[in-house]
């Protein structure tokens, strides 16, 4: 997602080129055909066109508050993900203690498991975040030439979910972790065990281990809810029709204007006969505005429909994530040589 305040205007003007210059060669050869072939009989009057412009437009805005709403609601998920991390953290370092135990613990057997619980965690927002960037076939943003030629790709593209979890688990949890289907699901199940296992030794109370298992209660329903924006897409009747809808309008809307503005330049022909009969090359600009405009805010849509695609504006998860890590393993006493750097943004994008 952009860090920047203001979407930049130039990037945007680039985001759009192509379409722009498709925009500008159907109006020219519009204007041309209707200038220099004398085809004065070929339009459509307003009326239609501004009947298809205003069903368009609502479309277009139903499909722009529903992208923002997923946006919005992802944005929500993984704030919660934030929150309900930093109270396992916080959690399993005051609650391992030697009070309940039935054989005694070392200090450093207690850090050991702080710390394998604190790395498993770690570990399972990782294959969450993985898991979210997973390609689906309705995910087709980061396809477009476009959105490709500034190279821009999460850090998941970059590397596989076995490399990035090998520090943080034993080669027996990697190993069942990665003969499950759901990565982060068996990750999970593994704290649950590993909880129980600590308040059979006594290492955890059982009031605390019905706190911590109502942490990992929440991290299940947080988990559900992010992998429900994934697996469900913005309905595809409502965005496939709305994008046939938009090209409909903008391919018809020159046979509406560039007779217009022939009319508007008639009516002073004889005061300003040069202006006058060349004036229906005005409508070239008027045009290419409206049908970006139209075409700019459509495509602003589709592109906020999966929100954890991975383009540059999407979600940030893998820097929420790893912003989660950093906290966490300061918080275990590690230093800043031993825990990995945030992740950089690039060309102003996080990812």
């Amino acid at each position: 997602m952009y860090t920047k305040k203001t979407y930049r205007a130039i990037d945007m003007v680039r985001w759009t080129r192509f379409e722009t210059y498709f925009f500008i060669g159907v109006v020219v050869a519009w204007v041309a055909i209707y200038y220099f072939a004398d085809m004065s009989w070929l339009k459509i009057p307003w009326t239609p066109l501004a009947l298809i412009g205003t069903a368009v437009a609502f479309v277009i805005g139903f499909q722009n508050n529903a992208a923002y709403g997923r946006i919005w609601e992802a944005r929500k998920i993984w704030g919660g993900i934030v929150n309900t991390s930093r109270t396992f953290g916080m959690f399993v370092q005051v609650m391992l203690t030697n009070e309940k135990a039935t054989v005694k613990a070392s200090q450093e057997e207690l850090d050991h498991e702080v710390k394998t619980l604190t790395y498993r965690h770690i570990a399972w927002m990782t294959a969450l975040r993985h898991a979210m960037r997973a390609s689906k076939p309705w995910e087709t943003t980061h396809n477009e030439k476009t959105n490709q030629e500034w190279g821009l790709k999460p850090p998941e593209r970059l590397s596989t979910l076995e490399e990035d979890l090998k520090p943080y688990l034993s080669a027996e949890d990697l190993a069942s972790v990665m003969s499950k289907n759901n990565k982060q699901t068996a990750l999970l199940y593994q704290q649950s065990y590993h909880l129980k296992r600590l308040k059979e030794q006594g290492l955890i109370w059982e009031f605390s281990f019905l706190e911590l298992e109502n942490v990992m209660e929440e991290l299940f329903t947080l988990q559900g809810k992010s992998e429900r924006i994934k697996n469900f897409p913005y309905p595809r009747q409502f965005a496939s029709l709305n994008h046939y809808f938009m090209w409909i309008f903008v391919l018809l809307l020159p046979l509406a204007i560039v007779p217009q503005f022939a009319e508007i330049g008639e009516g002073f022909v004889e005061s300003f006969p040069i202006i006058g009969d060349l004036f229906v090359w005005f409508s070239i600009p008027f045009y290419v505005a409206v049908a970006w405009t139209f075409h700019t805010m459509e495509r602003i849509g589709r592109t906020g429909e999966n929100p954890f695609e991975g383009t540059s504006n999407d979600v940030p998860i893998s820097t929420i994530a790893r912003g989660i890590e950093i906290d966490l393993r300061q918080n275990l006493g590690e230093t800043k040589e031993e825990i990995p750097a945030q992740f950089e943004a690039v060309y102003d994008v996080q990812f």
